[in-house]
């Protein structure tokens, strides 16, 4: 609603005549831009274009991350845009939404590695391991 609103006094006071619907819809996109949502279209790219890992990327806004997440990443480089578009634009429309009604997003933080490796087992551990797999699996 407060999107509209926005789109809707961004038309009259750059319009001289009342807006179509399409100068609407363009309207209330640009209001996106104040929250430092990108547009779907540049979203939808970034997310294509990102490197792995993922979650390490420096994203433009974490509606993008999560978009793109929740769309699978695999399905985003794997499809033709014709595709993959319609679904990462209703995942990003939904983000945009919950940003719009204040809620804030966060790209989650990567895992990070041990400091430490695990010390090695002693052979006698290892032979009792390998002899339990062995039965385990028959061999």
């Amino acid at each position: 609603m407060e999107q509209i609103l926005k789109g809707a006094k961004h038309a009259i006071e750059h319009s001289e005549y009342l807006p179509t619907l399409n100068r609407m819809l363009e309207c209330c996109q640009q209001g996106l831009g104040e929250l430092g949502l990108p547009h779907a279209r540049d979203a939808y790219l970034e997310a294509c274009r990102a490197a792995t890992p993922k979650s390490a990327q420096a994203w433009s806004h974490p509606a993008v991350y999560l978009a793109g997440r929740d769309s699978d990443w695999f399905f985003l480089a794997n499809n033709t845009e014709r595709t993959s578009w319609p679904v990462f634009k209703a995942h990003y429309d939904q983000y945009c939404a919950r940003v719009m009604r204040g809620e804030t997003l966060a790209v989650p933080q990567p895992a990070a590695l041990e400091k430490k490796a695990a010390a090695p087992l002693a052979r006698e551990e290892q032979l009792t391991r390998l002899q339990a797999l062995r039965e385990q699996t028959g061999l």
